[in-house]
């Protein structure tokens, strides 16, 4: 899996059908549409799959999540410990909050990339309710931060507060201060 450099002066291109595909995600969710193979609830967690350019880095594919391994050792621990020591209250209990990529089901979608010439650039979520000192919640959290340190991935934030006008923004290693600019473009068939 190859990793990114410090994203300095680089910009994510974000053709708009994978846009389309994170926000139908979102919102499928939302509503509480659930696939039958998916976790049933009202988060929407996905990888990001592409490949860097120069200062582009380009998203060429998106692959939603199904599986959450929050509940099950040694993730649930972590995840408790993660949250007991940085995260906020918010409407869902600490128990429940948090995503961990089933192993088989991120396995399987980097061998996937892989065999599609892309390597894992980072990883997408939601945040859905408004907090009294974050209206907006399109920033990374504490906890976003924290658990995106050292990983030299992407972490976009899909803010679906108002789902009519949802704001997807990204940032390396889920620091706010390493936002990478998006630009939506419309693909050329060829």
């Amino acid at each position: 899996m190859t990793r990114l450099d410090h994203p300095d002066k680089k910009l994510l291109i974000l053709p708009a059908r994978h846009r389309q595909t994170i926000l139908d995600h979102c919102r499928r969710k939302l509503s509480g549409r659930f696939l039958a193979e998916e976790e049933q609830n009202r988060k929407a967690y996905g990888l990001l799959a592409g490949e860097t350019d120069g200062e582009l880095i380009t998203v060429k594919a998106c692959l939603p999540l199904l599986k959450n391994a929050r509940s099950i050792e040694p993730h649930r621990g972590f995840m408790d410990r993660m949250m007991q020591e940085h995260a906020i209250e918010s409407e869902t209990p600490l128990a429940k909050r948090g995503w961990v990529a089933d192993p088989a089901e991120l396995t399987g979608a980097v061998s996937k990339f892989k065999t599609q010439g892309f390597s894992l650039i980072g990883s997408y979520h939601m945040h859905r309710v408004a907090w009294e000192h974050d209206k907006e919640r399109d920033t990374p959290t504490t906890l976003d931060t924290v658990l995106g340190t050292d990983s030299r991935l992407i972490m976009m934030i899909i803010s679906m507060v108002d789902p009519n006008q949802p704001t997807i923004r990204a940032f390396y290693e889920g620091r706010e201060d390493r936002e990478i600019p998006i630009t939506i473009i419309d693909e050329v068939k060829k």
